[in-house]
């Protein structure tokens, strides 16, 4: 970890570790389970299933699957003119003069993001449970607000 007063190499991004390892071991394990479940159905089962009830459980895995995608491909990302958030399935643009804070309070389930505007935004790339890792991604972004801002 760098010292307080030595500055980040940008570009930096944040990604949430611990749902990154949950999409990947939940995803993977429900994965797993399914098709081994499917192929351990003897041929007279497997027969039963109409092709709508097999399209539905394909249906419901390709939207379990997109929601994993969803939460692990969240990041924030600081480069030299703006701060890139994704959250999901969206992107959000922020010139460094549109950030006007980084929260982080205790308990709180990701950063929070006051914005110019009076607004706020959630910043999901670095979350609570990642417990002291998140704490210092707070932290170094709070460091990049500040040398953005205030040069």
């Amino acid at each position: 970890m760098p010292a307080a007063s030595e500055p980040l190499t940008l570009p930096r991004s944040w990604r949430p570790y611990g749902v990154r390892l949950a999409g990947a071991v939940l995803g993977g394990g429900l994965l797993m389970i399914c098709a081994v479940t499917w192929f351990t159905f003897d041929q007279e089962t497997r027969d039963k299933f109409t092709i709508f009830q097999k399209l539905t459980l394909i249906a419901i895995g390709i939207g379990i699957f997109l929601l994993f995608h969803a939460l692990v491909r969240s990041r924030v990302l600081a480069t030299e003119d703006r701060l890139v958030v994704v959250n999901g399935y969206r992107r959000h643009d922020y010139e460094w003069a549109q950030v006007v804070a980084v929260r982080f309070p205790a308990g709180a389930p990701w950063v929070t993001l006051d914005l110019a505007d009076g607004t706020t935004a959630a910043a999901m790339g670095i979350q609570g449970s990642d417990g002291t890792r998140a704490r210092r991604a707070a932290r170094e972004l709070r460091g990049v607000l500040e040398e953005r801002t205030h040069p």
